[in-house]
This record gives C-alpha cells, sequence and structure tokens, in this order.
C-alpha cells in the first residue's frame, strides 16, 4: 500500500506558475501519475513518470508547459506548470500506478486533490 499527499496548490493569474508536490510513502509503485478533474467534466490525465525506465509523457494540452520529475531519495513527484491558463483551473490529483498508463483506472492509490484555479 502507498499513501500519497499532495500540496503546492493556490490561486494565480493567467500566464503564472505554480509547482506541485506528492510526497509518497509505504510501498513503492513503478509510475506516479498527475490527472486533473474540472466541475462538470471528467478526471483527466495530465503528466506520468515511471521511476524503473525512466519515462515520462504528457496530455497535448500541457505540453511544452508542465514538467515532472522525482526526487528517489526523499519519494517525491513534483509537477512544474508554467503559462497557466483559466482552463488549467482543476482539483489536481496525485496517483500511483504499477504501468505505463493514461488510463486512471490502471493506478492503486490517490491523493486527496489539491485545487487550482486560475483567474485572467
Amino acid at each position: 500500500q502507498v499513501q500519497l499527499v499532495e500540496s503546492g496548490g493556490g490561486l494565480v493569474q493567467a500566464g503564472a506558475s505554480l509547482r506541485l508536490s506528492c510526497a509518497a510513502s509505504g510501498s513503492r509503485r513503478p509510475t506516479m501519475g498527475w490527472f486533473r478533474q474540472a466541475p462538470g467534466k471528467e478526471r483527466e490525465f495530465v503528466s506520468l513518470i515511471n521511476w524503473s525506465v525512466g519515462r515520462t509523457d504528457f496530455a497535448d494540452s500541457v505540453k511544452g508547459r508542465f514538467t515532472i520529475f522525482s526526487d528517489n531519495i526523499k519519494n517525491k513527484v513534483y509537477l512544474e506548470m508554467n503559462s497557466l491558463k483559466p482552463e488549467d483551473t482543476a482539483v489536481y490529483y496525485c496517483a500511483a500506478g504499477g504501468s505505463l498508463n493514461r488510463d486512471a483506472r490502471f493506478y492503486d492509490s490517490w491523493g486527496q486533490g489539491t485545487q487550482v484555479t486560475v483567474s485572467s
């Protein structure tokens, strides 16, 4: 079992940057992902990183703006968000899974979520 805790969300203006953190404890899983869910919308994939093979992936909507990286010693995963847009407003979730996958159904553990609000 892995436990995840997100932090770093907040209210920012369009064009600003924000860094989200995910602290993991317990059993280590090979893939860590970031997902987000806006009001009235389904939860969508944002980014992932696989510690076993060193792979990363990003949704088309955030490519070139977001960066994902990890600190294996501290067991933490980060999502660096740049050039934020109002459409990035959502609750962001950290998740842990066993394989590279953009589908949220393949992740076993989830954090509580952190709110990111981007104003015009």
